[in-house]
């Protein structure tokens, strides 16, 4: 029976793909790259938040919430501030410019070898980093929770193997021979799934916990554990409250703003009114991010306390332990579209950068739409096998790997951000400049996080081990020395935009860069778009003074 549930889901939404696809041209680069620009709010929404929404963060949140409490929400309520930035400040640039690629509009602000550097280093993070991370911890994620290895036969490793392998072959017919719209679609369909499926979860979760009452529970939760519901995070955090002032807004405006694999679902609307009443919308939905991401960890260290070795399987045993036998197919078909989404998602948008920046750019200038397309295919194919042949491999990878994530992806997303929003802000800034700033943000970055950091940490360590000090004082030394990479972040930005800005008074450009209007979409903007994003914003200032100490103490 779980197994009819998780196939008729899953085929559910490949049917609704099919039929909501099967009319759009797919033989020009529009069509197959941006769904022909017809994405509505509802389809981008959904398609924003999927495509966010993966097993590294339901599993990997819910692990840190675990062992910190409500702190860690700050990933996901402040994700909505950084959409707003990006429906009111850059889509109505991007639209103008009618642009395909991010990377596009640095060719026309700065010149060709910027938008190839641009479009090497998002690439590049997909293919070291997000797509076989996706799919090996989706795999994992999927093995153990499902227990594939007894369904099968198999062992552990070889579990993954085939968890790989059907989640990268499924999420490839999706990227490569369906386009972005497909993307979008299916990403919409298991968007709504994904909500029921995960709210279902802390419902069960306070269920149980309150013996029958879902009230009971939650009050339980907040009695038992007080400390858990502290917004503030402290110095020992892995999210100081400090860093929500610095680097953190900047990661999210990168992510939710210029990172293609997110961005490009935006760049697909129909019109500039739409886009923005899709992320205003996704940014409403975030805000309950926490509700699956955050509270069943909490709920996990209720009920298993410390008896896990590992986070990381708070979530996966709170959900075998409160689940319904009965919607355990629903569930994994759920969390399957939530895998399949991300990697699906950035495979397309890996095809997207290499044919429109580099393949036209480079290997034929005067290739047509249809050979565009033809050309990322190919390289989706490719991209896709390497990456499945990659992932399992992670495995045996040394510990803390997911930890690291968002501090390895800090080396290409700030000094990509520096770039663009001096390119928008300013008119003088010369290509060089931009050129000089990805240069020095990826090898600063790379030498304060990858060799002063662990000198910095591994002396201050061993200095109050010797002194005979333990525990959460250790903590707090080692918290200590050296600036969070959030903080890093925040002041290589203003290095970097110093140093432009410097180079733009020294060696302007000739002429002013002018941002024209492509006429490709209507780019009047949806007039509620600032009342409402004040609002958004309202309510996460609200969410955060609702849990800081001063109220819940």
């Amino acid at each position: 029976m779980q197994l009819l549930t998780f196939l008729a889901f899953t085929i559910l939404v490949g049917v609704i793909a099919y039929l909501a696809t099967r009319n759009t041209n797919e033989e020009t680069s529009d069509g197959y790259f941006l769904g022909g620009r017809s994405l509505t709010a509802g389809v981008i929404a959904g398609s924003l938040l999927l495509t966010n929404l993966s097993t590294e963060q339901i599993v990997g949140l819910n692990g840190q919430a675990f062992r910190e409490g409500i702190l860690v929400m700050a990933w996901e309520t402040l994700a909505a501030i950084a959409m707003v930035v990006t429906a009111i400040f850059l889509l109505p640039r991007y639209l103008k410019g009618g642009l395909t690629t991010v990377p596009q509009f640095l060719g026309k602000r700065y010149d060709k070898t910027t938008k190839t550097i641009a479009s090497s280093l998002f690439l590049s993070g997909y293919v070291v980093v997000l797509l076989p991370i996706v799919l090996y911890s989706g795999a994992v994620a999927f093995s153990s929770m499902f227990d594939l290895p007894e369904v099968f036969g198999v062992s552990r490793m070889q579990s993954i193997w085939i968890a790989v392998w059907g989640i990268g072959i499924i999420g490839s017919i999706y990227a490569v021979f369906g386009g972005l719209k497909a993307v979008a679609v299916s990403d919409s369909v298991n968007a709504v799934g994904l909500l029921i499926g995960g709210i279902m979860i802390p419902i069960f979760g306070l269920h149980y916990i309150g013996d029958g009452s879902i009230s009971v529970g939650f009050s339980e939760l907040m009695t038992s554990h007080p400390e858990k519901f502290n917004s503030i995070g402290d110095s020992a955090a892995s999210v100081p409250f400090s860093t929500i002032f610095t680097g953190m807004m900047l990661v999210q405006v990168f992510y939710w703003g210029t990172n293609q694999a997110i961005i490009q679902r935006a760049l697909a609307a129909k019109n500039l009114e739409e886009g923005q009443k899709g992320l205003l919308l996704a940014s409403f939905i975030k805000i309950l991010g926490p509700l699956i991401l955050v509270i069943p960890g909490m709920i996990a260290f209720h009920i298993f306390g410390d008896t896990l070795q590992n986070a990381d399987e708070a979530y996966p045993r709170l959900v075998s332990k409160v689940l319904p036998p009965s919607l355990v197919g629903f569930f994994a078909a759920v969390l399957f579209g939530a895998i399949l989404s991300s990697f699906n998602s950035a495979l397309n948008s890996s095809v997207t950068l290499f044919g429109v920046d580099i393949y036209k750019e480079y290997f034929n200038k005067e290739a047509s739409g249809k050979d565009v397309v033809k050309a990322g295919k190919t390289f989706g194919v490719g991209l896709a096998i390497l990456a499945m042949c990659i992932a399992p491999l992670i495995d045996k990878a040394p510990d803390g790997l997911f930890g690291y994530l968002q501090e390895v992806n800090g080396c290409y997303s700030i000094p990509i951000l520096t770039i663009i929003v001096v390119g928008y802000l300013t008119k003088k800034v010369p290509a060089i400049a931009a050129k000089i700033a990805l240069l020095t943000g990826v090898v600063f970055y790379s030498i304060s996080q990858f060799i002063l950091k662990p000198n910095f940490i591994n002396k201050a360590v061993a200095n109050a081990e010797q002194a005979g000090i333990s525990g959460k004082d250790l903590d707090y030394i080692e918290a200590g020395a050296y600036p969070h990479f959030l903080h890093v972040m925040a002041i290589l930005f203003v290095l970097n935009i110093i140093i432009m800005l410097i180079i733009g008074q020294v060696n302007p450009r000739s002429t002013d860069f002018t941002l024209e209007y492509t006429k490709q979409v209507d780019i009047s903007p949806w007039k509620y778009v600032q009342q409402v994003g004040l609002l958004v914003c309202l309510i996460v200032t609200a969410i955060y003074i609702y849990f800081s100490p001063m109220v819940m103490g």
